[in-house]
C-alpha cells in the first residue's frame, strides 16, 4: 500500500484542520496515511519552505491561513508548482463575511482565545460542584465569590449560574448547630455575599419542598420557630463576617446573580 502524506499548514495550532482531515480520510477505509503539521506559519519564507517540501515528498496540502495576503500567496505558489491542495478557511470566511455583512479580522489564533474562554467557564463550573455546600472549606480561600445562606436560599443554583459567567463560587450553608468554617474570617469580606430571606417566605418554600418529598409539612425543617432561629443566627453570622447581604425572598436566580456581580464591581 502506497504511503499518503498530508501536510497541514496553519497560522495557529492546526488542531481543527487535523480533525477535519482525519474525519475525511476515514471515509476511505484503511489507508496508509501520515499527517504532518506545520503550525504558526505566518511568513512567506516559511510558506516557500513548506511548498518545496510538499513537491519533494509528493504531499497533499491542507491549509488554514486567515491572513488574506498569506493565504493568497500560498495558493499561487501551490498552483505554480502543481501540488494538490485545499484551502479549508477562505471559502468559509468569505461566506460568513456575506452572511454577517462585515469584513473578517484576519487575525490568527482567535479560535484559541475562544477556547480559553470556554475552558475558564468549565473550570468555574467544576469548581462550583466541588465546593458546593462547603464540602471542602478550602474552596472558600480560592473562590471569587462565597455565598452564605440558610437552606433553600438558592445557593447551589446561584453558584452554577455565576459559574457559567466564569466566576468561581463556593457556598456555605448556615446552620446554628454547626460552627462556620474559619476560612470565612480569613478572606476579604467583599467576596462574601449573604443571602437573606423573609421568614414567611422561607417557611413556605420549605413546606413545598417537604410536600415534594412526601413528608409532613409540620416537620421541624419548615417549623416557624426553627426557621426564625436559623435566620436570627444568619444575621449574627453576617454581622461577624462583615459581608454584604442581598434579599433573595422574591428574586429569580438570574436577578440575584446580576445583583451579586454589580456588588463585586463596586
Amino acid at each position: 500500500m502506497d504511503n499518503h502524506l498530508i501536510y497541514i499548514v496553519s497560522d495557529s495550532l492546526g488542531e481543527t484542520a487535523e480533525s477535519v482531515v482525519w474525519a475525511a480520510a476515514s471515509q476511505f477505509g484503511e489507508t496508509d496515511t501520515e499527517v504532518e503539521q506545520f503550525s504558526f506559519v505566518r511568513e512567506q519564507e516559511k510558506v516557500d519552505e513548506i511548498i518545496n517540501l510538499a513537491v519533494k515528498n509528493k504531499a497533499f496540502v491542507v491549509f488554514t491561513l486567515v491572513m488574506p495576503e498569506l493565504s493568497n500567496y500560498f495558493k499561487k505558489k501551490a498552483i505554480a508548482v502543481g501540488i494538490p491542495h485545499i484551502d479549508l478557511m477562505s471559502k468559509m470566511v468569505d461566506g460568513l463575511s456575506q452572511f454577517f455583512a462585515k469584513k473578517p479580522m484576519g487575525k490568527p489564533g482567535l479560535t484559541h482565545l475562544l477556547d480559553k474562554d470556554y475552558f475558564k467557564k468549565m473550570e468555574a463550573i467544576e469548581f462550583a460542584v466541588r465546593y458546593d455546600d462547603c464540602k471542602d472549606p478550602r474552596g472558600i480561600m480560592w473562590a471569587d465569590i462565597v455565598l452564605l445562606g440558610v437552606s433553600r436560599t438558592s445557593k447551589t443554583p446561584l453558584s452554577q449560574f455565576l459559574a457559567v459567567k466564569k466566576y468561581k463560587v463556593a457556598n456555605v450553608p448556615v446552620v446554628p448547630e454547626v460552627d462556620p468554617p474559619e476560612e470565612l474570617f480569613r478572606i476579604n469580606p467583599k467576596k462574601i455575599i449573604g443571602l437573606k430571606i423573609d421568614t414567611d417566605r422561607l417557611v413556605s418554600i420549605r413546606g413545598e419542598r417537604l410536600a415534594q418529598l412526601g413528608l409532613s409539612g409540620g416537620a421541624n425543617y419548615a417549623n416557624l420557630k426553627r426557621v426564625d432561629g436559623e435566620l436570627s443566627y444568619f444575621n449574627q453570622l453576617v454581622d461577624r463576617v462583615g459581608c454584604r447581604v442581598i434579599d433573595v425572598s422574591f428574586k429569580a436566580v438570574e436577578e440575584t446573580a446580576n445583583e451579586i456581580i454589580k456588588l463585586l464591581n463596586t
